[in-house]
């Protein structure tokens, strides 16, 4: 009996062994691709960062024209917005000066070109009239000189108080 126990100890102490090589073993290989990695990730980390920093470039260059566009749109609505109000208030004033009959600027322009062929007729009608070149003299006219007004009369004191 003690033939057989030492038998299955040394079989089970052969399953054990090979089963603690076979861990080792196992535990070798992971150690060493975990060295590969760390390599390879040092060779190839600056690529990696390079790459990643292009496409952080390219990103951040489709967000900004993104942004410029949102801009230009918003000050667009924002001028068209202070325009209307712009006008808006140019109407109510231009409404209230006629409501007072202040002319507006078309209007004095009106005149202003009216006054302006007025003048050029009138220019064209002096020119046209013949002055005489020895005119005589007119008559003095005898004229009634004309008396000063009558001042008022004075007011009677209890008036003058008053």
């Amino acid at each position: 009996m003690v033939k057989k126990l030492v038998v299955k100890k040394l079989k089970s102490a052969g399953k054990d062994s090979q089963l603690s090589a076979t861990i080792r073993e196992s535990a070798q290989q992971i150690w060493l691709a975990g060295l590969g990695a760390f390599a390879k990730a040092q060779q190839e980390g600056n690529k990696v960062f390079d790459a990643l920093v292009r496409q952080g470039e390219s990103i951040q260059q489709s967000t900004r024209k993104v942004a410029e566009d949102k801009v230009t749109e918003m000050a667009a609505k924002a001028t068209g917005t202070w325009d209307k109000l712009e006008q808006v208030f140019e109407n109510r004033v231009a409404r209230s000066l006629h409501s007072l009959g202040v002319p507006t600027r078309d209007d004095v322009a009106a005149l202003s070109k009216r006054v302006a062929e007025l003048k050029a007729e009138v220019e064209k009608l002096n020119k046209g009239a013949a002055k005489p070149a020895a005119a005589k003299p007119k008559a003095a006219v005898a004229r009634k000189p004309v008396r000063p007004a009558a001042k008022p009369a004075a007011k009677p004191a209890h008036k003058a108080a008053s």
